[in-house]
């Protein structure tokens, strides 16, 4: 059920949906194991993931916990999708922004949403301390706080898990970040390995429709690439398929934007 498209939602709450359904596929987890490890009941999670209901940013950040991701994009999509859901935001178009989404880059300055996301990653990180403060002790639905459980164990390992999405074969659970890089265009860009599944991907974010991330392997694997295809995605993580990644290998991804530009690459070793 909470695999439908999450079409007629507004766009806001379309992409805070998006990006939940992809977090809630990287724990490998059920409805029901994923109330079991947080205070949030079935029944809420499913509402949240069919963009029936606004999850509270409490249920973002225990999702983004077992995702193993970083907070601070979510919370972003969800103060444009409360806004959204609230009447505060500012009408919005159904199409995604035209304009360039790096500081000088062509097309001119950045588009409001990628604004307002700009400004709550920088409220979230300066007030994440406090905000956890204050969440310490309180529970949600009735159900009392659990404990951290033990990450998910990875559907594959090596050889078994080339070209197959890191999220859903659960390796991206406890990731390393390999090296960072931002695009002149403003996209920013991850190599990440997990040891567990003994393989690699790239990933990227604030990009732009028909933007394209390729991937290699030093081994020789074959090269495995990922394009944006629409504004949800545009708004969220994005990620290659995996290669297989052993201590010493080197991996490398290049960004290959929609403007034509000439592509920018960087590499890492495992």
């Amino acid at each position: 059920m909470t695999r439908t498209p999450p079409g007629g939602l507004p766009p806001e709450r379309a992409r805070l949906v998006s990006a939940l359904r992809e977090l809630r596929a990287g724990t490998g987890l059920s409805l029901a194991a994923l109330a079991a490890k947080t205070t949030f009941s079935k029944s809420s999670w499913e509402r949240y993931l069919n963009g029936r209901t606004l999850p509270p940013s409490r249920a973002v950040r225990e999702l983004c916990r077992l995702a193993g991701e970083p907070e601070g994009r979510c919370l972003a999509l969800w103060e444009l999708a409360e806004s959204e859901w609230s009447g505060r935001a500012a009408p919005s178009r159904t199409d995604p922004p035209a304009v360039s989404r790096g500081e000088g880059g062509a097309g001119g300055g950045r588009g409001a949403p990628l604004a307002i996301i700009a400004s709550v990653c920088a409220l979230a990180a300066g007030g994440l301390a406090v905000a956890l403060v204050l969440l310490v002790g309180q529970s949600t639905d009735g159900r009392t706080s659990t404990t951290p459980s033990a990450a998910p164990s990875p559907r594959c390992r090596g050889a078994a898990c080339e070209g197959r999405s890191p999220m859903r074969m659960q390796c991206g659970t406890d990731p390393r970040t390999l090296a960072s890089h931002r695009t002149a265009g403003g996209a920013q860009l991850e190599l990440r390995y997990s040891a567990g599944c003994g393989a690699g991907w790239a990933r990227m974010w604030s990009t732009r429709i028909g933007d394209r991330l390729e991937l290699t392997s030093a081994d020789g694997g074959r090269p495995h690439a990922v394009e944006i295809t629409d504004g949800v995605a545009a708004q969220s993580y994005v990620y290659t398929p995996m290669t297989e990644a052993h201590p010493g290998t080197t991996i490398r991804a290049c960004f290959r934007p929609v403007t034509g530009k000439s592509h920018e690459c960087f590499e890492a070793r495992v």
